[in-house]
């Protein structure tokens, strides 16, 4: 078949749905699809982009045909962008979507690339944001009116899908990530990090928003029990928000000794060296759907701490891959804590090696994929 891709693709910066996008079309080519990927050359405004820099100076991934079309601001380019991708006489268009704030953009594109022999397929990451602004309902409802299916990666965002469509829906696990290397030894990781590798280390691993929870997981590490157990905290990814409120929580509590900060951007190929050092994995979330966070975490057989927000916990069994925490931070701290006292790390990291191998992987999701034609 002729597939289309409608979402971030380089030389935007890969984070979660870009790397997803590229993985699942490099996945589609080697099922012998032709694949082409729609991607934008402007897909943020300044201010819904807090970070350094959109696009990546790496070089694109091999074998993967990408056109940089879309502009998410610019009504005219829409109806431009729609009509070349309709030309192209694609048989599956396979779409993103993530924020309300492209409804307009992917919904008007949507509707002119419309074909009577076209399939519109919507990888629904989200339908209601985490960080809720004046119009999402409109804009998300204009989006979803042209599509045909929707996949859903957790059952939460799944229910969600009927509050704007009633169009079919498949949920299916969120497919583990195989593209990150493999896991390192701790002693090595460590090194690359100037850590000692004899300390305990948890992870908050990923871009920094408020609905995260980072200040919750800061506030979780002020507890007295942790401290005791000399349990340090490795911070990865860049700040999204402002850095001055977590830098005062770690000023208030005295954690600066205890807390690692790399608020730098981490590339695909250094992923490896902070899974690797860390113990477990912590996911403090506020509000959530699903987190390929959690995948990647199954990808190097690391435990889990996650709050049961949304549909975070449904891929995170209680007490055989880690634990479940209540959104505070005192219930973070007690699940820190209960890790730890457990010393149960070995059989953690064997059931998680046993999930991982039943798990959806990226061709079982392309199966489910293809249950719409």
């Amino acid at each position: 078949m002729r597939i289309a891709i409608v979402g971030p693709a380089h030389p935007l910066r890969e984070g979660g749905i870009t790397t997803f996008n590229h993985r699942l079309a490099q996945q589609l080519q080697a099922e012998g699809h032709e694949v082409l990927i729609y991607s934008f050359f402007l897909q943020y405004p300044n201010f819904l982009f807090p970070g350094s820099s959109q696009f990546t100076k790496d070089p694109a991934p091999e074998g993967l045909k990408i056109k940089s079309i879309l502009n998410s601001i610019n009504p005219f380019n829409w109806i431009k962008a729609g009509w070349q991708i309709r030309k192209a006489k694609h048989d599956v268009i396979i779409v993103r979507y993530w924020l309300p704030f492209m409804g307009p953009c992917l919904g008007t594109v949507l509707r002119i690339l419309k074909r009577k022999e076209t399939k519109i397929i919507c990888i629904a990451d989200n339908m209601i944001p985490h960080e809720k602004r004046i119009g999402d309902r409109l804009f998300t409802k204009y989006f979803s009116k042209p599509i045909d299916a929707f996949i859903c990666m957790s059952k939460k965002v799944q229910k969600d899908v009927h509050l704007f469509s009633n169009k079919p829906s498949v949920y299916t696990p969120h497919p583990l990530y195989d593209n990150f290397g493999a896991l390192s030894t701790k002693e090595i990781a460590c090194a690359q990090l100037n850590l000692n590798p004899n300390k305990k280390y948890i992870l908050f691993f990923g871009f920094i928003r408020s609905y995260k929870g980072l200040d919750w997981l800061l506030e979780a590490m002020a507890d007295e029990r942790l401290a005791a157990d000399g349990i340090e905290l490795i911070v990865a990814g860049e700040f999204y928000d402002d850095a001055e409120m977590y830098q005062e929580i770690i000023q208030q509590h005295q954690l600066s000794a205890r807390v690692h900060l790399f608020t730098q951007f981490i590339p695909n190929e250094a992923v490896s060296t902070y899974f690797s050092a860390a113990d477990v994995v912590v996911q403090p979330y506020k509000h959530a759907t699903q987190s390929g966070i959690t995948q990647i975490a199954y990808h190097f057989e690391k435990p889990m701490i996650v709050t049961n927000v949304g549909g975070l916990a449904e891929g995170v069994p209680h007490g055989k891959v880690g634990f479940i925490a209540a959104p505070n931070p005192t219930s973070i701290a007690d699940a820190i804590h209960s890790f730890y006292q457990a010393n149960s790390l070995t059989d953690f990291e064997k059931t998680i090696k046993i999930s991982s191998n039943k798990s959806f992987g990226i061709v079982f999701f392309l199966f489910f994929l293809m249950l719409f034609f």
